[in-house]
């Protein structure tokens, strides 16, 4: 079992870039190498304020990005570009370049188009490249290995873009959300934004409780607005943790001699939709020498009545065994490799590295190539980069 720096955010009150950062610093991350990372992106004319403030009671650090170019449109290919030639730490550039890539996508299926042709506007300025890779630069500063965030709080109403009037929270931003949970706050402000949802996104798969950590500091990050009764905050932990923590799942099984391969199929398919963990059919030979299956479903303990409700109901099964299991889950982050000028996922853990499937396929039929041929160049450009940092 392997240590790791770890960081969970708490994102009651929503998630936005500069109160992502606000709340590293806060934590102890040093300013003075957040500036020095974001000298080598080459950018002119920038300043970093940073204040302490205080939100609804609680005292947070407050940043302000200061500009003097007021350009904000800028390609996704620009921004790739630049982070591509930037002189900062590879995991910095990695993580960046990550989260800039979920916002292209989500943009280009939003407005159908291609990713070389996204062209971000607020969130392509100076205030958001800043915004993301000094949140990134903050985090290596502070040697985190692994990030979680908590359920994320949604305001409601609309926002002002360059499209005009929009919906809050804004398309993209629930986009780059899908995965993660998501609560309503009765407030008519945007309280997660795109370039906080995107650095969530490119960190970590969805929201978590607070794993298992020893707590060395926490910070809070201030929003610009002061609002009345509510601490408009993003909160930090740091500290200790482990790749590796355990937690008990319920794990039912039934044995069936009477029910189709179409209807297995089915079943697994509608459990795992309806919020399984897992679920699979082994062949067994039963009494009286029947050929049949044993269904097995893993689920969290708070679901067991609906999943044995949903099990007797799709297999007309008239018994079924429960027991409690404990589980041991290896953390995992995404390494982005480009293949044949496409991008591939890499699912990394401290035991394996392995090629997301499905970038895999994507890319396979792209090429006209062959999906073990994808595979390998996939994970032959992963070590490569591992090598090379």
């Amino acid at each position: 079992m392997t240590s790791s720096r770890v960081a969970w955010f708490q994102c009651a009150n929503g998630i936005a870039g500069d109160m992502i950062l606000g709340s590293l610093l806060d934590a102890g991350a040093s300013l003075d190498a957040v500036r020095k990372s974001l000298e080598g992106l080459h950018l002119p004319g920038w300043s970093i304020e940073t204040e302490q403030v205080t939100r609804g009671g609680i005292s947070a650090t407050h940043l302000t990005v200061l500009v003097d170019d007021n350009d904000t449109a800028r390609s996704y290919g620009v921004i790739r570009d630049l982070l591509e030639r930037a002189e900062i730490d590879e995991r910095v550039r990695s993580r960046s370049q990550r989260a800039f890539e979920h916002l292209a996508r989500v943009e280009a299926a939003i407005h159908r188009t291609t990713l070389e042709d996204v062209h971000f506007h607020e969130v392509g300025g100076h205030d958001a490249l800043i915004d993301v890779v000094g949140s990134m630069a903050a985090l290596e500063d502070l040697g985190i290995d692994d990030v979680f965030v908590s359920p994320i709080g949604l305001g409601h109403g609309t926002i002002t873009s360059a499209h005009g009037s929009l919906p809050s929270p804004a398309p993209a931003t629930l986009a780059l959300l899908e995965g993660f949970v998501v609560t309503g706050v009765d407030l008519p402000v945007e309280l997660a934004t795109p370039t906080g949802a995107a650095i969530a996104r490119a960190l970590c798969e969805s929201s978590t409780p607070l794993p298992p950590m020893t707590i060395s500091s926490q910070g809070f990050g201030a929003g610009t607005r002061d609002i009345e009764g509510v601490a408009n905050v993003v909160g930090v932990l740091v500290g200790e943790g482990t790749r590796t923590h355990d937690d008990a799942v319920v794990l039912l099984e039934t044995t069936l001699d009477d029910v189709s391969g179409e209807v297995l199929g089915a079943t697994i398919s509608h459990l795992l939709e309806e919020g399984a963990l897992d679920a699979w059919a082994a062949p067994v030979k039963m009494k009286k020498n029947r050929p049949g299956h044993v269904l097995s479903v893993l689920g969290d303990p708070k679901d067991l009545e609906t999943l044995k409700s949903l099990v007797a109901t799709l297999t007309g099964t008239l018994g079924i065994r429960t027991s409690l299991v404990s589980r041991t889950i290896h953390q995992r982050s995404f390494v982005d490799v480009d293949v044949l000028g496409h991008t591939i996922a890499i699912k990394v853990s401290d035991v394996n590295a392995k090629p997301e499937f499905d970038d895999v396929a994507r890319v396979a039929n792209a090429t006209g190539r062959s999906l073990i041929e994808i595979d390998g160049l996939a994970n032959h450009a992963y070590q490569e980069r591992r090598d090379a940092t």
